[in-house]
């Protein structure tokens, strides 16, 4: 009989959230900054800063909860309000083709800025582009 030397190896870690891609809380709460910052001082982005009134605080923070939740780190959004229901929250707000593709534009700007890798930018950028076409609730 012969004998087989088994090696142990550590297992793959394949399962990794985009939470924890995005560096948990503090890059999500980065990237979440970065598009707002963005938002309020960049000329081509005026419309989108437009549609969110005078203060940005409130927009930021709940942007941050949902997107914790959303990349699959803790549900800071669902404990507070429940179930997102993102478009009839949104309808109040009038959101046509520029208001979505300022958003995506500037949530594409923010990720480049945090530094995020190029392929992982393009596969988040296309999930929001569908989620922004989604929310428009009016022509134009």
């Amino acid at each position: 009989m012969t004998s087989r030397v088994h090696t142990i190896t550590e297992p793959v870690e394949n399962s990794r959230t985009m939470f924890d891609l995005l560096g948990g809380e503090a890059g999500v709460r980065a990237l979440v900054d970065r598009f707002y910052d963005l938002m309020d001082i960049e000329p081509d982005l005026k419309e989108l800063r437009a549609a969110h009134g005078p203060s940005l605080d409130e927009a930021r923070d709940k942007l941050f909860w949902f997107l914790c939740g959303y990349f699959g780190g803790p549900d800071h959004y669902i404990e507070r309000f429940g179930h997102p229901r993102l478009r009839a929250r949104h309808l109040p707000f009038s959101i046509g083709e520029v208001e979505r593709d300022q958003w995506v534009t500037c949530i594409g700007r923010a990720m480049e800025d945090e530094g995020i890798e190029p392929a992982l930018i393009e596969r988040l950028l296309e999930s929001f582009y569908g989620v922004a076409d989604w929310m428009r609730n009016r022509e134009g």
